[in-house]
């Protein structure tokens, strides 16, 4: 993806398939063992309905896991993980290649968008785990190198859709949870602001308070074109620039509902930093604190999570001060490197991340050979 993921160091396939690593951090194995069903305590509550998307979805705190010596942990205080690389592990007839995107279902199931190692006999871009981490099944052959953004919401007819975006056929996908293909946009020229040679590299969705959602051109031209709940035009505003009110390689996007009225706020991530909109577009404001190359969100409760491409997870409260900054690994140059010089603890190239329905967290790095980190809150 030369063409695509700008400010991104590339580098060749290379290293060792997505398994557990032997270099010193808890793998999921080894982990469950020593833990037993704590590790394994992931859910059995259903989600809300609602339009905002995997942040919504309720359930209890997690149990904490009890440490010890052997745990290895990242983070301080109330915001302390136990670290468990590769948690999620396809099976052999699957290699994982970039980790773009992860979300989870109401049932707990958690659905991993990749671009598919080349070395991989599976095609299938979209691979499915239960909530303990077993794999389930796989789909989405067409998504094969472009799999990127991920999210899923509950419609108003009480089931719940994939929206996946697809950086290297250039299109974006709406699903059934299964991969039935639903509506598609390519370049949505109905904008206005396309021609046939603009570029269009759609990367992340937001789902809107009114049903509809918004699409960031993260790797393309930096507009953002909102959409109504039937999937027609509504507006287009962003554009690249560093001004107020434009964006550079808006990568994510999402709807901010923590405050007393909502707003979408963006990963501007070449110029490193959050940036604030009104539902209709209207710059609201910057936030640059603790942000190096911001990909994406999630929300829980106050919390805002970012993770940041720059090699760690940021935790953001409520007024958007920085908690926690999980897992730093700058600077950084092993990917494509092998597993083996990996460093336990230290992410290289964090792309998604999320909130488990119960407050876990999970990780999904932009390595050609794939790693999903759990990180599994504990109390000391």
């Amino acid at each position: 993806m030369s063409d695509i993921e700008a400010n991104e160091p590339k580098t060749s396939h290379t290293g060792s398939s997505a398994t557990a690593d032997t270099s010193g951090a808890m793998t999921r194995r080894t982990f469950l063992a020593h833990s037993g069903a704590v590790a394994a305590a992931l859910g059995g509550i259903a989600a809300a309905t609602s339009v905002t998307g995997r942040a919504a979805l309720a359930a209890p705190e997690s149990p904490l896991v009890l440490l010890d010596e052997k745990t290895l942990t990242i983070g301080s205080g109330e915001h302390t993980y136990a670290c468990i690389h590769d948690w999620l592990t396809p099976p052999e007839h699957i290699r994982f290649g970039d980790t773009h995107g992860v979300t989870q279902d109401s049932r707990g199931r958690i659905y991993v968008a990749h671009t598919v190692h080349p070395e991989s006999k599976s095609d299938d871009a979209i691979v499915v785990f239960d909530e303990n981490g077993r794999f389930l099944n796989s789909w989405g052959a067409r998504f094969k190198g472009g799999a990127h953004g991920l999210d899923l919401r509950r419609e108003a007819d009480g089931r719940e859709y994939l929206y996946i975006c697809d950086v290297a056929h250039r299109v974006v996908v709406k699903t059934t949870l299964t991969g039935d293909v639903l509506w598609e946009t390519a370049i949505p020229m109905q904008t206005g602001v396309y021609t046939d040679k603009t570029p269009f590299v759609p990367t992340n969705i937001a789902f809107g308070p009114d049903g509809g959602f918004y699409v960031t051109d993260g790797y393309g031209s930096d507009w953002i074109t909102q959409f109504d709940k039937s999937g027609e035009f509504v507006r287009v505003f962003g554009g690249k620039g560093t001004d107020p009110g434009k964006v550079k390689q808006a990568h994510g996007i999402w709807l901010d509902t923590r405050g007393k009225e909502p707003f979408l706020v963006v990963a501007d991530r070449a110029n490193s930093r959050l940036q604030y909109f009104t539902p209709d577009g209207k710059h609201v404001k910057f936030v640059s604190d603790g942000m190096r190359k911001p990909c994406h969100f999630d929300i829980r409760g106050d919390l805002l999570l970012v993770p940041d491409l720059s090699s760690v997870v940021t935790i953001l409260d409520g007024q958007n001060k920085v908690v926690a900054q999980l897992g730093d690994g700058h600077p950084t140059d092993l990917r494509g490197k092998p597993r083996t010089e990996y460093i336990p603890g230290k992410f290289i190239h964090p792309h998604d991340a999320m909130f488990l329905k119960n407050g876990d967290i999970l990780v999904a790095e932009w390595v050609p050979t794939g790693r999903i980190t759990l990180l599994k809150k504990v109390k000391r």
